[in-house]
């Protein structure tokens, strides 16, 4: 048996998903009744496809900066380190349909995009690593595959 861990996704069996997917990863509720909502946004099917780092990075860039013109209570969007992914945390927000919603039209942003926000040196730590084109057709593969977004494991 496998040692639980103190990350969740950690303990979850990468072989048994089934990408792309949003997935509630847990709630974190603060001493004043906050709740913050940690979502796993899974673009590419883990240990067998990955974003390449310069379309991962815009995608990162755009959907940091329009994902909050959707909805105002963002705390934070950042990839995953294995290149599969995105973890999305909210507060005071546990509608899933309205999450995958404002996911689709970010990600439609992403399409309509003629520049990556704050991709020069002074704005982004490595600004030479980016690729519009590439985050375009991210968002496109995940775009094409919104009905199923809800199914997180192989059936």
């Amino acid at each position: 048996m496998t040692k639980k861990m103190n990350v969740e996704s950690f303990n979850l069996d990468h072989t048994k998903v089934k990408a792309p997917y949003v997935r509630l990863v847990g709630v974190t509720e603060g001493v004043n009744g906050d709740k913050v909502y940690k979502y796993d946004i899974r673009f590419k099917q883990p240990n067998r496809e990955h974003m390449d780092m310069p379309g991962l990075h815009s995608l990162e860039h755009l959907m940091a900066e329009n994902i909050r013109n959707h909805m105002d209570n963002v705390l934070d969007i950042g990839p995953m380190g294995c290149q599969t992914g995105f973890y999305l945390s909210i507060f005071n927000n546990n509608n899933y349909d309205m999450i995958v919603d404002t996911i689709e039209k970010t990600l439609q942003d992403v399409l309509e995009a003629d520049e990556v926000p704050a991709c020069n040196e002074v704005q982004c730590g490595w600004a030479a690593s980016h690729s519009l084109d590439g985050a375009k057709e991210i968002a496109k593969e995940m775009l094409a595959h919104r009905k199923e977004w809800h199914q997180v494991f192989v059936e």
